[in-house]
């Protein structure tokens, strides 16, 4: 306990030592991918403590792996060229090996990069969160995908990303567990078009970015807390998530441990591991949340 204390305290300075360099940006929501300046969800690829603060301590990182839960923070990201695709780096940060039944990687797509597919009787879910991309399907059919915009790809859906300058992708994989005669269908769309969602009990914004209907079986959540806000339920479930904290800071309690967590963190859940969050800080916090759904369990 006087470790994991230890730990929570040295993390809380080293933020307040960056915050006092840089300030927590105050993003605008329309985003014009060429420019230079701060975009939405600019610190998940520049966050607040970053590798770099880190350098005069060797050994030092914030990751941590347990048996029923993981945080994978930005300084612990490993990249290399991710399998089928071209020009592009990709780390892995949550895969079957650590227990879960899907697959998290954020994929940086370069000039002229191109995406591969997924295995096969895969489904595939994109979200950029930095740069522009150009999906294309079978049928020829393009859209052009920005910061906050999104894509669900069914399983053996003939596709391709391409990116003529450079873009940053959050991207979950998973075997489809389907239904007979229930197939699933390509998704487009952005965070600002979904309507809020009523949360009775609690006080945090959702939006779900999938539909709810019984052939999906996963969603992806969006869900906005402002500072001093948390969640009510101290939630134990049978779900796996996988999460990446898009904006702000807050603690986040896994099991019998509370981690300090910025934009740029990615968190994975077993089931049945205890789970709250509280926000801090000066400005929102919103987090992207894997969830499997319309299954039994068994």
């Amino acid at each position: 306990m006087n470790h994991a204390l230890a730990i929570i305290f040295t993390t809380l300075s080293l933020l307040k030592m960056a915050m006092a360099e840089e300030e927590f940006c105050s993003a605008p929501s329309i985003v014009d991918s060429g420019s230079n300046s701060m975009h939405l969800y600019w610190k998940v690829t520049n966050p607040t403590l970053s590798p770099s603060h880190l350098q005069d301590l060797p050994g030092f990182t914030r990751s941590v792996y347990k048996r029923d839960h993981a945080l994978i923070t930005p300084e612990s990201h490993v990249f290399s060229p991710l399998p089928e695709w071209t020009m592009t780096l990709g780390a892995y940060l949550i895969t079957p090996a650590m227990g879960s039944h899907f697959v998290m990687y954020l994929a940086k797509m370069q000039e002229n990069s191109l995406s591969g597919l997924p295995p096969y009787d895969a489904e595939r879910f994109i979200f950029v969160v930095q740069g522009a991309v150009t999906l294309t399907n079978v049928s020829g059919i393009s859209h052009k995908l920005t910061v906050d915009s999104y894509a669900y790809l069914p399983p053996n859906f003939d596709h391709s990303l391409k990116c003529d300058g450079s873009a940053t992708l959050v991207v979950f994989e998973r075997r489809h567990a389907s239904l007979e005669n229930q197939p699933t269908d390509q998704i487009v769309g952005s965070t600002d078009q979904q309507p809020l969602l009523e949360t009775p009990g609690e006080v945090f914004q959702l939006r779900k970015l999938i539909p709810t209907s019984i052939p999906y079986d996963f969603n992806i959540h969006i869900m906005d807390f402002q500072p001093g806000e948390y969640l009510n339920v101290k939630e134990v479930h049978y779900n796996q998530h996988g999460l990446l904290l898009l904006e702000g800071q807050g603690i986040y309690r896994l099991g019998d441990s509370w981690y300090p967590v910025q934009a740029g963190d990615v968190i994975w859940m077993a089931p049945f591991v205890p789970q709250w969050y509280a926000a801090l800080g000066k400005s929102r916090s919103r987090y992207l949340l894997y969830k499997d759904v319309n299954r039994n369990p068994l």
